[in-house]
Parts: C-alpha cells; sequence; structure tokens
C-alpha cells in the first residue's frame, strides 16, 4: 500500500464515472489503503478513487483531524443553506474559484464490511462529500462555476497545460 500520484486535467479518468463496487475484495481494500494514506498529507481535504486511476465509486476524507471512507457513497440529503467560498481540487492544482455548496450534505454508503454507513456533516465537511461525490460522477469543481468564473477559469486552465 502507498500515496499515490493524483491524476491531473486533462486525463479521461476524471471525466469518467465510477463503477459501483459489487464485490469487496482484496482489490478493494487495497484502494481504501491508498486512499486513506494518500489524503492523509498537509492541505488534503478530499480524495476520489478515480483520482488516483481507479474506477470504482469511493473516497476518502480529511476533515478536522478525521480520516475515513466510504463505498458507493450517494448524496441523499443537502441542506437549503448554502456556503460560498474558494474552492480548489488536488486535480486542478493551484486554481481556486468561488464555489456554492449546500451547507450541510449527508452521504451513505458501505463499509468494507458491506455496513450501512452515513457520513453527513456541514461546513467543509459538507463541501468534501460533495466535491468528491463529483469525481465520482465524473464531474469537476469547475463545472459548477458561475458561466464569467467558469470562463476565466478554463483560460488559465488552458494556459497551464
Amino acid at each position: 500500500m502507498a500515496t499515490r500520484e493524483i491524476r491531473v486535467v486533462p486525463d479521461p479518468v476524471l471525466r469518467t464515472p465510477c463503477d459501483e463496487i459489487t464485490t469487496i475484495d482484496d482489490r478493494v481494500r487495497s484502494l481504501v489503503t491508498d486512499l486513506l494514506e494518500t489524503v492523509d498529507m498537509e492541505g488534503r481535504a478530499g480524495l476520489a478513487a478515480n483520482q488516483i486511476g481507479v474506477n470504482l465509486r469511493a473516497f476518502s476524507w480529511n476533515i478536522d483531524d478525521e480520516v475515513g471512507y466510504v463505498l458507493n457513497p450517494r448524496i441523499v440529503a443537502l441542506g437549503e443553506d448554502v456556503q460560498d467560498g474558494d474552492e480548489g481540487c488536488l486535480s486542478v492544482p493551484g486554481l481556486w474559484y468561488p464555489t456554492t455548496r449546500a451547507n450541510y450534505a449527508r452521504v451513505e454508503g458501505i463499509d468494507l464490511d458491506g455496513n450501512p454507513v452515513v457520513v453527513e456533516g456541514t461546513g467543509l465537511m459538507a463541501r468534501c462529500l460533495q466535491h468528491e461525490c463529483d469525481h465520482l460522477d465524473g464531474h469537476l469543481y469547475l463545472d459548477r462555476l458561475e458561466r464569467g468564473v467558469r470562463v476565466k477559469a478554463m483560460r488559465e486552465l488552458r494556459a497551464r497545460l
């Protein structure tokens, strides 16, 4: 098990919806270990499996000194209150843009034993849950930017490629 290299745009794996995990085997256990080790670094809040090149629905988080994971996560509730703030992404290094998200999010999935898992939170945790589920659906936070900001972000991104 190891800290894995982060895939960055324009890697097509980042735009590919991830497959459900149907069997929890050694490959999935190894994936979880790698997700946990790779997210457990300074400045990292969350990490989706496709960001390390694995097309399976799983992500890890590192928020407020809590590191965890969830398999087959689905957002089941979003609060009506919103939060505004700059958002960035390990797969879009160095670019931070104002991104509106729900201030509360609840995700349901399973753990490595197949038991139901509920992860929920407000603020940064809510932002992380939404951001990582977007990744697993093949979306980047850039897709959520307001039109004018998105044009600027894409221009800056192209200049870096």
